[in-house]
């Protein structure tokens, strides 16, 4: 059974749902995919992400939020991918920071007890 960790995922409000032509569809690709996330439906989220930056590539809560998703499927190289880019889109924010430091922490651990693993000699 997997842990739960406590990722923010970044809400819209609804007046963000009405922004300029062209990123309105990556908004709602956003919104639907945090209220699947909500469900734990993850794989449903993570198409909806996908989508959002597809949609916009410069929307950095769809990278936050799709690195959530990642990490909660256990793919772990993308979800560090999509955490770099939402911060190279906003830098210093600090939701976006504090699930990048989670996710940093939670992976040196997991590389860390691989190794151990792989290092124990089997009798």
């Amino acid at each position: 059974m997997r842990a739960v960790i406590p990722l923010v995922l970044l809400s819209l409000l609804p007046a963000q749902l009405a922004t300029a032509e062209g990123t309105g569809d990556s908004h709602k690709q956003l919104h639907f995919g945090l209220e699947v996330a909500r469900r734990g439906l993850w794989q449903e989220a993570r198409f909806r992400f996908e989508r959002a930056v597809l949609l916009d590539a410069t929307n950095a809560r769809a990278y936050n939020n799709l690195g959530v998703a990642l990490e909660q499927q256990g793919d772990f190289a993308k979800a560090r991918e999509a955490y770099e880019k939402a911060l190279a889109l906003r830098p210093g924010n600090a939701s976006v920071q504090q699930n990048y430091d989670l996710f940093r922490e939670a992976d040196d651990k997991r590389n860390r007890k691989a190794k151990k693993k792989a290092s124990t000699p089997t009798p």
